[in-house]
């Protein structure tokens, strides 16, 4: 309550932006503010994060040291493989179960993997938020932030394409980021099926906004590699529940590929 209090007080116009779960404003009688997010396929964001802990990006050689100065070296070169075919916390549930908890809200039940919260982090979505983008397609919600906000993002994608955000951009790539086996992906994927449920909820309601607004796209279409898929849908690990179309699920798990 006192965070909603003081972001309540703030002078406006201001942007307020940190990692905090969903919170309802108007349940404690507190004027709601516009929610915006974007998210990220859910693979990439959690390679991306299990390698930036280890070894950082561009920034700096020892940057990583500073994040997590007590990671012994046993954890810091543990092959991802090994993490997420021997099930080790980091690469299991519920920590690999991270986008939809944002959108959940304070429920400890948003906490847990399932259907529960990811229906209620759906709504969430469709009732408090102007917008929610997906990163793969990030020059198009750049334009419709400034076509929905202009006083905040006027010239946005301007700045973005500029030589001196490109260079700094380039600086935060991830140090020694690289695919796991086949297996490990199709073992993720299947741990992450809410994830990635939420991720085609969130990409289907964007590409609607951007018809609704008549947004001409300026974002290219992933390239995805049908070799790649057809094989990792011939080795699955674990059943899979009937009712799920793993066919077409799997070209959305892998727009990472064409976005390191």
């Amino acid at each position: 309550v006192d965070l909603m209090k003081n972001i309540s007080n703030i002078p406006q116009p201001f942007l307020y932006t940190r990692h905090v779960h969903f919170l309802n404003f108007t349940r404690f009688r507190i004027e709601q503010p516009v929610y915006i997010n974007i998210i990220r396929d859910p693979i990439n964001r959690f390679l991306s994060n299990y390698f930036f802990r280890r070894f950082g990006d561009w920034r700096g050689e020892q940057n990583h040291l500073i994040r997590t100065p007590g990671m012994k070296d046993d954890e810091r070169y543990l092959d991802i493989n090994v993490c997420i075919l021997e099930n080790y916390p980091e690469c299991s549930n519920p920590r690999v179960f991270y986008i939809i908890p944002y959108f959940c809200g304070q429920h400890p039940q948003c906490r847990e993997p399932g259907v529960w919260a990811l229906e209620r982090a759906k709504q969430n979505v469709l009732e408090n938020y102007l917008l929610v983008g997906i990163l793969e397609e990030l020059e198009d919600v750049l334009l419709l932030l400034e076509r929905l906000l202009p006083h905040y993002f006027t010239g946005v994608l301007n700045i973005y394409k500029s030589p001196d955000y490109r260079k700094m951009g380039n600086m935060t790539g991830t140090v020694r980021k690289h695919t796991p086996t086949l297996e490990a992906l199709q073992v993720l994927y299947h741990r992450m099926r809410y994830e990635y449920e939420f991720y085609n909820f969130i990409r289907d309601q964007f590409h609607l906004m951007k018809k609704k607004i008549g947004l001409k796209s300026v974002s290219q279409p992933p390239a995805y590699s049908p070799a790649f898929l057809r094989e990792l849908a011939l080795r699955t690990p674990e059943p899979l529940d009937e009712d799920e179309d793993l066919d077409t699920d799997l070209e959305d798990a892998n727009s990472w590929l064409v976005h390191p």
